[in-house]
């Protein structure tokens, strides 16, 4: 073969390649790239640290808020410690990502040695600073939710149906840390209808997820292409109903204790839970529930009835 016709063969073989994307360009500081990996806007599902004590009615004394904002911090450290090893571990991956590659650790805005040693000192700090400060339930509570995620983060998020329990455990572990800090005990009713409520959310994103990217599931979340959307839907829908009787067994829970109110507010709030349950529900029957948050902060009818429900709740809780 002469050289011009390699010439020619070469620049053939050179145009049929596939363009390269250019690498995302480095913007921002560093601490600015950590801050964001450690994904701020996902700090408000910590929020649950609140709810074993405002359900006991035990959240506004000085000690009550100085322990849960401790709680608060040290719980949002440990999942940036993990957001941090995840995207440390998935840098490569996420490069050939068309959105992920944006991330500051795989835009090279955070180096991957950087991300290791940050997430590991806050994942070693947090329960540390717990055992010291709070007590040894809410240290072991942290270590086991590290743990959880990190072995999430590795292999379990691969794994049909452990997948949803894993992220359906971390946000029962929120609800259960403000109760062990302050020594609350925790009614098995509020266990279930948290943990049920959270895989209710869960599956319902999932399902979201499997709708809007019908054939082409595993370019953002590969289990998706394992999961069909009726078994999502009967997960939600499963959850949904125990959610709701766990919920009205609580509510009607006295505790050997009658109401002196001038309602059983406790009880009228069952009114209110159920219609927040049915009204989210028709997010995730139309496949538009993929980001709770939005749900929850956009949608006024769905405000207004969490408003009453606080409402109601709030004034059983003070004995009104």
């Amino acid at each position: 073969m002469t050289g011009g016709a390699r010439t020619r063969e070469t620049a053939l073989l050179e145009q049929r390649k596939p363009p390269r994307q250019p690498a995302p360009p480095r913007k921002g500081t560093l601490l600015g790239g950590l801050l964001k990996t450690a994904r701020p806007k996902q700090w408000v599902k910590n929020v649950l640290v609140v709810a074993a004590p405002a359900a006991a009615g035990q959240l506004f004394s000085r000690h009550a808020l100085t322990q849960l904002a401790l709680v608060f911090a040290l719980f949002t450290a440990c999942a940036a410690a993990v957001y941090l090893i995840n995207d440390a571990r998935d840098a490569d991956a996420d490069r050939a990502h068309p959105v992920k590659r944006r991330r500051p650790v795989a835009a090279g805005q955070v180096p991957v040695p950087v991300a290791y040693a940050v997430g590991a000192a806050l994942g070693a700090l947090a329960p540390a600073i717990a055992a010291w400060l709070v007590s040894p339930a809410v240290a072991a509570l942290l270590t086991a939710y590290l743990a959880m995620q990190l072995a999430y983060c590795v292999s379990l998020k691969h794994v049909l149906v452990i997948d949803l329990v894993v992220v359906t455990t971390g946000f029962l572990m929120r609800a259960m840390v403000g109760g062990l800090a302050l020594g609350i005990p925790l009614s098995r009713w509020f266990l279930i209808t948290t943990g049920f409520g959270a895989l209710f959310m869960v599956s319902a994103k999932r399902y979201s997820e499997a709708v809007q990217m019908a054939g082409k599931a595993g370019a953002t979340r590969a289990l998706l292409t394992e999961y069909t959307t009726g078994y999502l839907r009967f997960v939600w829908q499963l959850a949904a109903g125990v959610a709701v009787l766990g919920y009205c067994l609580w509510a009607l829970e006295e505790g050997g204790v009658p109401h002196t109110s001038v309602l059983p507010w406790r009880q009228l709030s069952m009114v209110a839970f159920i219609l927040a349950i049915l009204r989210y529900a028709v997010f995730a029957d139309r496949g538009t529930a993929g980001e709770p948050e939005d749900v929850v902060l956009r949608d006024r009818a769905l405000a207004l009835i969490g408003v009453a429900w606080v409402a109601m709740y709030a004034l059983a809780v003070a004995n009104w």
